[in-house]
């Protein structure tokens, strides 16, 4: 036998040797195609479905321990890893002034109405790091429609400026935080608006849509609106990062308080803030519209109109964790994790764009107050509020009617007009 003979049968011969050749090079490709098809499936995850901040906050909940999740998403949504990641993956933007060179033609007289008749006072929770990268933007757009507006921080800054309450930065102060720019409005600003906003700095408000809502309540009453969760408190609490809005018995009640048991420091802010109206009598308000639509959103607008929401959301959402557009009201409130970039593109959306030959007319959203018609009481009502009936039908609204309910007849119309 030849050496070469020899050799190819210790080495396996050439047939061999091409069967081991295409097993690697088969093995390498398809170790190779797998990476590639898990790295797209990964960027169509991140990229399409929703914003990568978005992904990486879904990832920490079902990794995370119960208590982060509590801090980060079911308590103020601004706090925890998913809350740094986001801000680590904000772009520095300059800041945008809309100063158009024409007129939009718009009829706001109602709007203006509002602002006269429901005054907000709003306070945007930020921090010193957070001036220039966020809170900036947020006082360029919305900001600057609430009747008054306070930025808090940890220390002052004249020159923005900002309050500064003496309270050390870290998510494990927000409840110091909040209760201390609650105290120092009550203190210095009560007697300035009838209703209290808390909101982030990464929160964008509609305030003509706000105003509209609270134009259907009483700042007499202890109650406060917010995005609402069921979970930690009987009566569930408001979403920190959506904002939540104080009625003026509310803030009393909260600043005045020296008797009931509420947290000064630490734990969710936004849980401990429930626990405490609860404590002190302060209702959780329904802010759903007539149709039982969503009007504050603790995530941007295309999250709530894609889903895809983390699983606790779905489980502790007063909703049910609904999605798309018929889900959030016509007359939406806000919206929260808005980069400074999706904050001027809602407002150029809001307040720029127009669809040519489209005249938008007024909707009546808000849900109908029990004391105008209760309609599980039929024929009682408030004789304080004017109401709608239908005389052939005893506490039945008739909507082509318009008339004034005799305290005296139940159901019947008085004919004395409005």
């Amino acid at each position: 036998m030849s050496d070469q003979r020899k050799g190819d049968i210790r080495q396996g011969g050439p047939c061999i040797r091409s069967v081991r050749v295409n097993f690697c090079v088969g093995l390498t490709t398809g170790v190779v195609i797998t990476f590639l098809l898990l790295g797209l499936s990964l960027i169509q995850r991140t990229s399409f479905k929703r914003p990568f901040y978005e992904a990486v906050h879904q990832q920490n909940d079902a990794l995370g321990h119960w208590y982060q999740q509590y801090i980060d998403h079911l308590s103020s949504q601004q706090s925890g890893d998913s809350h740094a990641d986001f801000d680590r993956n904000i772009i520095s933007h300059g800041e945008i002034d809309f100063k158009d060179e024409h007129v939009h033609h718009d009829d706001d007289t109602v709007a203006k109405d509002l602002y006269n008749r429901v005054r907000v006072l709003c306070w945007v929770m930020t921090g010193p790091n957070n001036l220039d990268k966020k809170a900036i933007h947020v006082k360029r757009t919305w900001a600057k429609r609430c009747n008054k507006v306070l930025f808090f921080s940890s220390v002052t800054n004249s020159s923005f400026p900002t309050i500064g309450l003496n309270v050390p930065e870290g998510r494990e102060h927000l409840t110091a935080k909040t209760r201390g720019a609650f105290d120092y409005i009550y203190e210095h600003h009560r007697d300035e608006a009838d209703w209290f906003m808390k909101c982030d700095d990464d929160t964008y408000v509609i305030l003509e849509n706000l105003r509209y809502f609270l134009s259907n309540e009483d700042p007499s009453e202890p109650i406060y609106f917010g995005h609402h969760f069921r979970t930690i408190v009987k009566q569930g609490y408001f979403s920190g990062g959506a904002g939540y809005v104080l009625s003026k018995e509310a803030l009393r009640r909260l600043a005045t308080n020296t008797s009931v048991a509420c947290k000064k420091d630490g734990g969710a802010e936004d849980a401990e803030l429930g626990k405490c109206m609860q404590n002190l009598g302060v209702k959780v308000g329904n802010s759903t519209d007539s149709l039982g639509r969503s009007r504050f959103h603790c995530f941007d607008w295309g999250t709530h109109v894609m889903g895809g929401y983390p699983a606790w959301y779905y489980k502790f959402d007063a909703l049910g964790g609904h999605k798309g557009e018929d889900s959030m009201s016509d007359y939406a409130i806000s919206f929260h994790y808005l980069s400074p970039g999706k904050m001027y593109s809602l407002e150029y959306l809001l307040y720029h764009l127009r669809p040519y030959g489209i005249k938008s007319g007024l909707q009546d959203l808000n849900q109908k107050k029990p004391g105008v018609v209760d309609p599980k009481k039929p024929g009682v009502v408030d004789p304080k509020k004017p109401g709608v009936v239908d005389p052939k039908k005893p506490g039945v609204v008739d909507p082509k009617k318009p008339g004034v309910v005799d305290p005296k007849k139940p159901g019947d119309l008085n004919n004395k007009k409005t």
